[in-house]
């Protein structure tokens, strides 16, 4: 019998889990909850939630959107610190979980409490992400990233930066890791980093590909791709939502959802919408809990909830308004419908500025969106039929898979707990400093032979020319 320990990116709840891979295939895995106090109520996380909401309908100029997001994400990494010291220094709990005998530890380092576990218990550890700020996660593993064409986590910049993108990053990529590496040090009373303890994950299993993600360097073997794994085959609707977008007859129908933090507007925002739905011949299901206007047009169903897979799977839809979160992305590309995106915060920008950039999208700007740029921009990927064949394209190269990605999680989780952990796969890079990484010290040594050549040749010559001159001089004077 295999145990895990799971702890979420938030730290708020940490799942103990009992499980065979034979139990895994019957679907029945022992779970069990824990949970621990954090040092706020639940209050002040609505509040910090709530800013991060507000900002993202506030506009701000030029690199000022990139500040502000590190700035909203400094304040609620720190927040969810101080909840990990919550769990680590709870000794009772953590007593009891050393005494559980794990396995593994699964876990999302957004955070470091995951990570300080698997040090403290001597776990290895597989990590399930989308990416750290920074690329953090690419520097622990000592995976090359190259500024000049890899971009930065959370800039929303493309693969092809100009000057001062490729500049931007250092100032604010150190500040936003202090917090994970004072903790660290602290708890582990040892000087090290977040980076240096993510450094010892035997397995990374990235949600995402490459059809969506810009082609860069990766790690072998440790480093997996699972983009898709949250895709499910199509489920069927209520007899009410079938009614509704088999109603559409053929103009078919639009999803629309900003994700489960978001699911309501600024009144004067959400007019806009309703007034760019009342133009268009196809109808609407939109997640949505706000107010709603008088006169709302009959074309929109308003929803607290919405089977996006089984909607976006269903033959009728024609497209789908979304804010570019990563779950919504993947479903969008596994039924292939081209999309109209609205980022609000997060790795939003970056996700929208990917997908457009391959042409299967269009970007809207929620500072200033009008019905009038909502309406051009949903006629365009609707009425444009290259949107729908690139996303179509798309699609299939991404179904076209060896092993879907559930199967490889699995497989790589199971690996790690069989042969406890995956060192085989660390590479030797880990053990060098910076200097010999750069091989610094190889091209120094070089530089110095090269200087020490040219200084001997230039000597020399010197003496050379020296001798000659002086018997010459001598021929003439006799």
């Amino acid at each position: 019998m295999v145990r895990a320990l799971n702890v979420p990116a938030l730290g708020l709840l940490a799942w103990l889990c009992w499980f065979s891979p034979e139990s895994v295939q019957a679907g029945k895995v022992l779970a069990i909850t824990k949970s621990f106090r954090v040092p706020y109520s639940s209050e002040e996380l609505k509040s910090q939630l709530d800013h991060i909401r507000k900002n993202a309908f506030d506009k701000l100029p030029g690199f000022t959107v990139i500040f502000m997001n590190f700035g909203n994400l400094i304040q609620f990494t720190s927040m969810q610190v101080k909840a990990c010291e919550g769990l680590l220094y709870d000794e009772p709990l953590m007593k009891s979980l050393r005494e559980m005998g794990f396995d593994v530890l699964l876990k999302d380092p957004f955070l470091p409490c995951g990570t300080i576990l698997a040090d403290t218990f001597s776990l290895p550890a597989v990590y399930f992400l989308r990416g750290i700020p920074c690329w953090l996660d690419e520097a622990a593993a000592q995976c090359p990233t190259p500024p000049s064409f890899v971009p930065r986590f959370l800039t929303g910049f493309s693969d092809k930066m100009n000057f001062l993108q490729r500049v931007f990053e250092a100032y604010l990529c150190r500040i936003l890791f202090a917090s994970s590496d004072e903790l660290a040090s602290r708890y582990l009373q040892k000087d090290t980093t977040y980076k240096e303890l993510l450094g010892h994950g035997a397995v990374w299993l990235l949600c995402y590909d490459f059809t969506f993600e810009h082609p860069r360097p990766q790690m072998p073997k440790n480093m997996v791709l699972i983009g898709g794994i949250n895709c499910a085959k199509k489920g069927p609707l209520v007899k009410e939502l079938e009614e509704f977008v088999n109603g559409s007859g053929e103009h078919g129908f639009v999803v629309f959802t900003l994700g489960s933090m978001v699911s309501q507007l600024p009144e004067a925002k959400a007019r806009e919408f309703f007034e760019a739905f009342r133009q268009i011949p196809q109808r609407v299901l939109w997640r949505y809990t706000g107010p709603v206007p008088e006169n709302a047009p009959k074309n929109v169903k308003l929803m607290k909830w919405l089977p996006q897979n089984d909607l976006l799977g269903h033959p009728k839809v024609k497209a789908f308004i979304t804010h570019g979160g990563l779950h919504g992305i993947y479903e969008g590309i596994c039924n292939g419908v081209p999309m109209v995106m609205l980022p609000l915060f997060g790795d939003q920008g970056d996700n929208v500025q990917r997908l457009v950039s391959r042409g299967v999208a269009e970007s809207l700007s929620i500072y200033d969106i009008t019905s009038e740029k909502l309406l051009v921009a949903l006629r365009k990927v609707i009425s444009d039929k290259s949107y729908k064949e690139k996303m179509t394209k798309l699609s299939a190269i991404h179904r076209d898979r060896p092993i879907e990605p559930l199967d490889l999680a699995v497989f790589w989780t199971e690996f790690v707990m069989r042969h406890k952990g995956a060192e085989h796969l660390r590479p030797a890079a880990h053990e060098l400093n910076w200097i010999q990484y750069h091989c610094l010290d190889v091209i120094g040594f070089l530089i110095l032979i090269l200087v020490t050549v040219i200084f001997v040749t230039v000597k020399s010559c010197l003496f050379c020319f020296r001798k000659c001159f002086r018997k010459t001089k001598k021929n003439k004077e006799e």
